[in-house]
């Protein structure tokens, strides 16, 4: 079993074969994208998804190479690669369902003696099939979304109120909108700077990435959510004394399905908020009967639920051209009165000037 306030380590795990198929380039491999852009706990071989073999996985994402193969199935990936220390599945499906099509890889997987890690809902461990394989071969599965025991988990304190890290809560306008990836390149771009910072995540693929403080918020039970945020942010604070500690966010204030950000607000108690946002997006993604609410309305629950500030806009820029999203954020900057940038295109400078003007006391 995994618990959620497990340390990440400070080297790889091991080598990894990300699972994806039918899935890479949409919003439902988002853990593989996560993966392939950053990962401090495995050393990422290749990715699974027939429909794109041949192609590197970086070119899919961003347009440039990764050295990261993808691959037909995992028999290709260990002819291309070699064998992994673990086939990690890469796609976060509504529900948290492991896709039928994708059963058969990890029980080759186990067969072969394959780690398998599963950061879904349904937990892969529990499943006769896969435990029996996992038995013959020697093969562990961790289950990353497993509810951790209650007796381990900790009630919201006040604690919080000692951190004097300047905290910043990377927040979205719906789900799968690319706040984990910005918490990820905004922590880099601080510590670039001169500005110690550190990341709480607050997802499975946190969880994956190797990020070092962290809970995964929706397997939590629900009294025990912001009491987790809150020691996780504490932890980091008494570990490391950073100057500013990220959260990510989870969800969106007004998505149907994962309102995540509450707790995020009431945990962390955040000084501030980045709002992450996809602007050629009409409705929820996945829920195709809702219209997103969009950004307006989320600053604004925002600015009425703790009265902090919106220090920055980053844009996803999926369907948009660059000049579509280059004009998106000129509007959005000049709407609002903060910087507005797409962090897989731009530098994040803008940002970090802007937490300097607002908190003198972090350092120049």
């Amino acid at each position: 079993m995994v618990k959620t306030s497990a340390s990440a380590p400070r080297s790889p795990d091991g080598t990894a074969v990300v699972l994806c198929e039918g899935a890479f380039g949409s919003s439902d491999g988002k853990t593989a994208h996560g993966l392939v852009r950053h990962t401090d706990r495995y050393r990422v071989l290749a990715v699974i998804d027939s429909r794109l073999a041949g192609r590197d996985a970086g070119e899919i994402l961003d347009g440039s190479r990764r050295g990261v193969p993808l691959v037909r199935d995992l028999e290709a990936a260990v002819e291309t690669t070699g064998r992994p220390d673990f086939l990690v599945v890469g796609v976060a499906t509504h529900g948290g369902i492991l896709p039928a099509s994708l059963r058969p890889a990890v029980l080759t997987a186990l067969r072969l003696g394959i780690h398998v890690d599963s950061g879904l809902h349904e937990l892969i461990g529990d499943d006769p099939e896969f435990a029996a394989a996992a038995r013959a071969s020697g093969a562990r599965i961790r289950d990353v979304r497993r509810t951790p025991p209650r007796n381990v988990m900790h009630p919201f304190t006040g604690e919080i109120l000692r951190v004097e890290s300047v905290r910043l809560a990377v927040l979205g306008t719906d789900s799968g909108v690319g706040k984990r990836t910005t918490s990820v390149h905004l922590v880099q771009a601080l510590n670039a700077a001169g500005i110690r910072a550190t990341l709480v995540g607050t997802g499975q693929t946190a969880w994956m990435q190797g990020v070092r403080y962290g809970v995964i918020l929706d397997s939590l039970i629900n009294d025990f959510v912001s009491g987790e945020i809150e020691h996780q942010v504490c932890r980091a604070w008494r570990e490391e004394r950073p100057e500013v500690i990220v959260i990510e966010g989870q969800g969106c204030l007004t998505h149907p399905a994962y309102p995540g950000g509450f707790e995020i607000v009431a945990g962390a108690q955040p000084h501030g908020f980045v709002i992450q946002h996809a602007p050629a997006r009409k409705h929820y993604d996945g829920f195709p009967e809702f219209p997103l609410a969009g950004l307006d309305r989320e600053a604004a629950i925002l600015d009425l639920l703790c009265g902090r500030p919106l220090v920055a806009i980053t844009l996803n820029h999926e369907s948009l051209t660059e000049e579509e999203v280059r004009r998106h954020a000129g509007t959005l900057a000049r709407r609002f009165g903060v910087p507005c940038c797409d962090p897989l295109r731009e530098p994040l400078d803008p940002i970090v000037q802007e937490l300097r003007r607002r908190f003198p006391r972090l350092p120049r």
